[in-house]
């Protein structure tokens, strides 16, 4: 496999399956192409896992030397970010709209009367702009519902204070039809329609909740006055409202000539990414990565991040949208540190992006050296329960019997996060008499420990329990106060559906939070499913065989040489007892087969 493909490789395994744009480069490091994708892992890996039919295809991947990629929250996100990325690096194997469109936005015309109308041009005199949409079909069905909504007037008057009371102009059929309430003519105050605007506004924005109640209200109150259809009529609007998502998250328009920065850091490094906004689109996007040296501030990180990006991509912009204040002293620069709205979603997709580098350099690093996921999860363990050693060697216990009987237990070992299956111990319980979990406990610890000092194996780093405070304590109490040994112990406690639901550590035990879904507490959980399953398999053997010889052998006259050619004839006691007279004879002879019968039944 050539360098190129083991690059690839591990690229195509650490990709999130998660919406977003992808980059292809060549070995000059131009870009060659730019898709957008619903899942990018699935997108991409496609491209290298198949043969392709079309012969330009094969060209273009055979070109590809390095893959990046942006990831946003939405698949409508990621068809707005690929055209604004083929149109800004116009890739040689992308197809360009010779008319060089642009998506469509909404407008709110600074005028007397607004009006509110599609448009693909952005002229900067005051009027408020939404979206860009997707599609004019999306940018349509946003329109037809404001209209349905309220009476917005669609003529293309110069409606002025004065031109109105010279009656210069007249209703149109739209005033007739009731989809204008006639501000031409006077006939609509403008306080009543500049209050429609603000709430058009506020649907544009994506602010519905108070219209999508009020909405709500009023359909319930028709319907409760029996008026169906117009309950209905408000329900379709309703449900539009409810349905629809009124707004990109991938810029406004009116946003230009704007740097994003973040910052994610860890205990080694810090992850800092960098947007550009020009004319509402993002027109460049990096993620890069500061190895800490010293004890540097994440102001001072984050500082150099930025003089070290506007350099490289010689940036001009006089506004920085930033996560934290900070003292950076560039001339004719403000930094801006959002709360809410517009400016604050740039700087969460901003800080998505540079998780995502984090995480896929983590899994990269996993990819190539296995060993340092099981040492970072060891070292998690560590610091939550903090422990004076990295838990090298883990050990865990559990029990096993039916209301006493034939109790055993059982102890794992785990080295380095993995079973070590030749140290694993099964024990028959000797001196605990029915079903008395602590005392078979505390006999299996004293017994396995005990052994360890005389013959000097290694102890355990930690001690794992199968059960809650009480196992604790027994374990406790032969560990420390009878063998005087230091050894951590922790608890894996079940809820009432019998699932692993806490980690227990400490004297008094207090759980430790840990998210049930990550990979520590699978971990943990493995380590205790284990030991359980050792234990369970051990009794059931157990009780097998000792079903077998107590009902067998205290037959008179079956030995151990006719039980055993019976087992392996029938398998089972069970198929032994079905057994016909005959079959029987027919393997130990009549005198045995009868003397077994007779032996059996009297059982």
């Amino acid at each position: 496999m050539t360098e190129r493909d083991e690059h690839i490789k591990m690229i195509l395994a650490v990709i999130p399956e998660k919406p977003g744009c992808y980059q292809y480069f060549d070995e000059k490091g131009t870009i060659i192409y730019v898709g957008k994708a619903k899942n990018l892992k699935r997108r991409v890996s496609s491209y290298f896992n198949k043969e392709h039919d079309s012969n330009k295809t094969r060209v273009l991947v055979k070109q590809i030397r390095d893959i990046k990629y942006i990831v946003v929250n939405t698949e409508e996100d990621a068809l707005l970010l690929e055209n604004n990325l083929i149109k800004q690096y116009r890739p040689r194997y992308n197809v360009l709209l010779k008319d060089d469109k642009t998506y469509p936005s909404i407008v709110v015309k600074n005028e007397y009367f607004p009006r509110v109308y599609q448009t693909r041009n952005i002229v900067r005199d005051g009027s408020q702009y939404y979206g860009p949409y997707p599609s004019v079909f999306t940018a349509r069905v946003m329109l037809q519902m404001l209209k349905e909504l309220y009476p917005i007037r669609t003529c293309k008057y110069p409606l002025t204070p004065e031109a109105i009371a010279r009656g210069q102009f007249k209703v149109c059929l739209e005033y007739h039809i009731k989809r204008c309430k006639g501000p031409c003519e006077g006939l609509q105050s403008l306080e009543e329609y500049q209050q429609n605007m603000a709430e058009v506004k506020e649907i544009l924005k994506g602010n519905i909740s108070q219209i999508s109640k009020h909405l709500y209200e009023q359909m319930q109150t028709l319907a409760a006055e029996l008026r169906f259809e117009e309950a209905q009529a408000i329900k379709e609007k309703y449900e539009v409202i409810e349905n629809y998502r009124s707004k990109s998250t991938v810029v406004p328009p009116l946003l230009h000539n704007i740097d994003v920065f973040s910052l994610i850091e860890d205990e080694h490094s810090a992850y800092v990414n960098y947007l550009h906004i020009g004319n509402g689109a993002i027109v460049q996007a990096y993620t890069f990565e500061y190895k800490k040296r010293l004890d540097e501030t994440k102001e001072e990180l984050l500082g150099l991040g930025i003089v070290e990006m506007r350099a490289r991509f010689k940036s001009t912009a006089r506004e920085i949208i930033v996560p934290f204040e900070l003292d950076l002293p560039l001339a004719n620069v403000s930094l801006v540190v959002p709360q809410r709205g517009d400016k604050k979603k740039l700087l969460d997709l901003s800080e998505m992006n540079a998780k995502q580098f984090k995480i896929d350099k983590l899994k990269k690093a996993e990819k190539l050296n296995p060993e340092q996921r099981t040492t970072r999860l060891l070292k998690e363990i560590q610091e939550t329960l903090h422990l004076d050693r990295l838990p090298v060697q883990i050990e865990c216990f559990d029990n096993s019997n039916i209301q006493g009987s034939d109790p055993v237990a059982a102890c794992v070992v785990f080295k380095m996060g993995k079973p070590s299956k030749a140290d694993y111990r099964k024990y028959n319980i000797r001196t605990v008499v029915g079903p008395d979990d602590y005392a078979s406990m505390k006999e299996v610890v004293r017994r396995r420990y005990q052994r360890a000092i005389e013959e000097q194996t290694p102890l355990p780093d930690l001690i794992i329990t199968d059960g809650g405070k009480g196992q604790m304590e027994v374990v406790r109490s032969v560990v420390e106060d009878e063998l005087g040994l230091r050894i951590p112990i922790a608890g894996l406690a079940k809820d009432g559906h019998h699932r692993t639901a806490e980690l227990l550590f400490g004297f008094p035990p207090e759980p430790i939070g840990m998210r049930m879904d990550s990979p520590l507490f699978h971990l943990l959980t493995r380590m205790q499913d284990e030991v359980h399953r050792f234990a369970i398999t051990f009794h059931k053997d157990k009780r097998s065989k000792g079903q077998v010889k107590s009902e067998l052998d205290a037959i008179k006259g079956i030995g151990e040489k006719t039980k055993v050619v019976l087992l392996r004839r029938f398998k089972s006691l069970k198929r032994i007892r079905e057994a016909s007279f005959d079959e029987l004879k027919a393997v130990i002879g009549e005198a045995k087969a009868r003397t077994l019968q007779e032996g059996l039944n009297t059982k």
